[in-house]
């Protein structure tokens, strides 16, 4: 399929897959859509603590490289593992402008060695942030109460709604550690349900720009299945 490297409204790129008419990121910011969804409703609910993130999307690596900046700032200790069955080819992240967007020239070295380190092996980042990169399928996940928190960052369900069901987000719960969180850029009511149905508690909370809502799933300690 067609791809190609766009501009999203805050300034910073994205790719979109021309064929789907589906980007990595909001074309209403790729930057301000990630520090909203993922630090701001997820992150930032752990600090002065070691944890552990479950990426479902690894992608661009926006998300890995806020998280390892972040990660300094609240005095964390992050174990990140990110999960994508496709990974983005180097001359698609050569065209990337998230570190200048960002104004982090210095986190250019972690940047680079996020997307050139090997696949299944952990690679420690910096004192504070370990990446584990891992090529599968998202149902292929095995993970039992492994993880404190859960990016959901896939290609949205009107593309791919095989990864917006019950069995998806069963694999979820059970790869989430107790009181473990899961936050999404994703509304619709369909999604929620699903969540619900294999025993999250689910908040919708404002969306970042250009959504109206997102998704905060909860496994609760009286939920454990």
């Amino acid at each position: 399929m067609e791809r190609k490297i766009i501009k999203t409204s805050d300034g910073s790129t994205t790719i979109q897959i021309v064929d789907w008419n589906e980007q990595y990121h909001s074309i209403h910011g790729a930057i301000q859509e990630a520090y909203h969804v993922f630090i701001k409703n997820g992150l930032s609910l752990f600090e002065n603590e070691s944890i552990a993130i479950l990426e479902i999307g690894f992608g661009t690596g926006l998300n890995a490289i806020i998280t390892s900046i972040e990660s300094e700032k609240r005095n964390l200790k992050i174990d990140f593992v990110g999960v994508e069955a496709y990974p983005v080819n180097n001359e698609e992240i050569l065209q990337l402008n998230y570190l200048e967007e960002l104004n982090v020239p210095d986190y250019k070295d972690q940047f680079t060695e996020m997307h050139a380190s090997e696949w299944g092996k952990p690679c420690e980042i910096s004192e504070t942030f370990s990446l584990t990169k891992q090529q599968k399928f998202f149902i292929d996940i095995k993970d039992v109460d492994a993880y404190n928190l859960i990016y959901f960052d896939a290609f949205g369900a009107r593309v791919q709604p095989e990864l917006w069901t019950e069995d998806i987000f069963l694999i979820m719960f059970k790869a989430l550690k107790k009181n473990g969180v899961l936050v999404t850029y994703a509304a619709k009511g369909s999604v929620r349900r699903a969540m619900q149905a294999v025993g999250f508690q689910v908040e919708r909370l404002p969306g970042p720009p250009g959504k109206r809502e997102m998704l905060r799933a909860t496994k609760l300690l009286n939920d454990i299945r």
